[in-house]
């Protein structure tokens, strides 16, 4: 594993971006506090929190993960970023069912991702390592082609995290997020510090992401009303049974 797997640098110095910078707390950030008199303004926080409420109502609670650990030089023994990616599942209430370690390799990680999105006991494959630009980074090159849906927001938003907490060599991470066959599909940078940024911003929403890649959630997250397409399907049924009727008259 070549992205920053060769050692657990305490400064950015290069890779893809992978790091080692302690997270802020918000109280040591100088965030200035609403008042009582705007906190409490016409009920309006009270509503919003109503309404996250029922969004989140149908996420997948305690779902099933594999770690895939992307090295050629590591052993399962010796794998600080993927101990710390498990760590953050389990302690998010989630089991993690397997944890595999393969070459940096395109045959050997595709058919591994490939594979394990495919049990029925995993809902959510993580791998840690080979995301890069060195000639031996293949893990997104491997996983993508798997993809039935891409979900580039999530590397957008793990650079946009990386840059702020290391500066621009955040850039050069690959990090990438998919769905195939209904799993969820996320590749980690292979540093540790770099793996627990990814590994937190994936937390923050995967219950609900596995609910909508399993099609388990009546809204499919593209922000349309689903009862709206049953509707017009029901009046298009209609149409043809009356037009069906006119023919046997």
């Amino acid at each position: 594993m070549t992205d920053g797997e060769r050692g657990q640098e305490a400064t950015p110095t290069g890779g893809d971006g992978e790091h080692a910078a302690e997270h802020v707390a918000d109280s040591e950030r100088g965030h200035d506090h609403p008042t009582d008199d705007t906190a409490h303004d016409d009920g309006s926080a009270h509503d919003h929190a109503h309404v996250e409420d029922e969004h989140h109502a149908d996420d997948a609670a305690g779902v099933g993960a594999a770690v895939v650990t992307v090295s050629s030089s590591r052993s399962l023994n010796d794998d600080a970023s993927g101990d710390a990616i498990a760590a953050a599942l389990s302690a998010d209430g989630h089991a993690v069912v397997t944890r595999e370690l393969v070459r940096d390799e395109f045959d050997g990680v595709q058919a591994s991702v490939s594979q394990l999105a495919r049990r029925g006991d995993v809902d959510v494959v993580v791998t840690t390592g080979g995301t890069g630009v060195t000639p031996d980074d293949v893990t997104p090159e491997a996983i993508e082609p798997l993809f039935d849906k891409g979900l580039p927001g999530f590397g957008e938003e793990f650079r946009r995290r990386s840059v702020a907490e290391v500066g621009e060599m955040g850039l050069l991470s690959r990090a990438t997020a998919g769905v195939t066959n209904g799993t969820v599909v996320v590749a980690l940078p292979g540093s540790e510090s770099a793996a627990r940024t990814g590994v937190d911003l994936l937390t923050s929403v995967l219950g609900h992401l596995v609910a909508l890649a399993g099609g388990d959630d009546e809204d499919d997250g593209d922000g349309e009303d689903d009862g709206d397409d049953a509707a017009v399907d029901d009046e298009a049924d209609g149409d043809d049974a009356a037009a069906a009727a006119d023919d046997e008259r």
